[in-house]
């Protein structure tokens, strides 16, 4: 769970709720029908159900998502590489492999698949993830667009409600506050959930990329029965320069 972006959200709401003093007021439930009800039904129109059931489960992956440390891959696959030179290829079955993307690589090592198949079905299954989380980023952008539209849309209702009921001056309340509470969960739609979501996918999706290049590069060393202290120097450039460095130190 990526406490980061729990962290964030909770601190923003939290003085967003502060600077109200009472958050009475900004309460409205027709406001809530509008802006956040209107913004999901405008983006399920614009997709499928399973696209768009799917679509949200990719979006959580900023919350429950944990990318592994490029550097504890590579420890992994020198311990599975040694265990493979040392004892065939066979003997990699039932090792305890937490990453799903390497346990699928290696289960085609075991079952002796062609080195192009491996790699071909690896980045295959990549392709698809990516495929996946770009939907994802999509449906969040069509949130982030579609908010603040459906604030102005409950905007123009409120104003139309208080101009047609000027002669009562208790009506002109509630629809003062739909008019301006809409714009105000428009706004909070957009800049604070999906523009900070959006942009934690793209680097999730990026480093998740990443991670998936370096288990094919690893999975096909290991097949071609390279020496496993190998691997370190040539899966090096996945890694970012600090845990380089600590890495290098590590091995000297």
């Amino acid at each position: 769970m990526d406490l980061a972006t729990i962290v964030g959200f909770v601190a923003t709401f939290a003085l967003i709720f502060l600077a109200m003093g009472d958050p009475g007021p900004f309460i409205d439930m027709p406001s809530v029908y509008i802006v956040i009800g209107g913004t999901l039904m405008a983006v399920l129109a614009r997709s499928s159900f399973p696209e768009f059931i799917g679509s949200i489960g990719v979006a959580l992956k900023t919350v429950k998502f944990k990318i592994d440390p490029p550097e504890t891959l590579i420890e992994k696959l020198v311990e599975l590489g040694t265990i493979a030179r040392k004892d065939g290829m066979i003997a990699l079955e039932g090792q305890d492999i937490a990453n799903k993307f390497m346990a699928s690589g290696i289960r085609m090592l075991v079952d002796g698949s062609e080195p192009a198949m491996i790699r071909a079905t690896l980045e295959r299954e990549m392709d698809m993830i990516k495929k996946r989380n770009t939907e994802g980023m999509a449906f969040i952008a069509s949130a982030q667009e579609i908010a603040p539209a459906m604030g102005m849309i409950g905007t123009l209702v409120g104003l139309v409600l208080m101009l047609g009921n000027m002669s009562d001056p208790k009506a002109i309340g509630p629809a003062m506050a739909v008019a301006l509470l809409t714009t105000l969960y428009g706004a909070i739609i957009a800049n604070v959930i999906c523009i900070p979501l959006n942009q934690k996918l793209a680097k999730l999706d990026l480093a998740e990329s990443l991670n998936h290049e370096l288990i094919i590069e690893g999975v096909m060393f290991i097949q071609s029965g390279g020496n496993p202290r190998m691997l370190p120097d040539l899966l090096m450039p996945f890694v970012n320069p600090k845990a380089r460095a600590k890495m290098e130190a590590a091995a000297s």
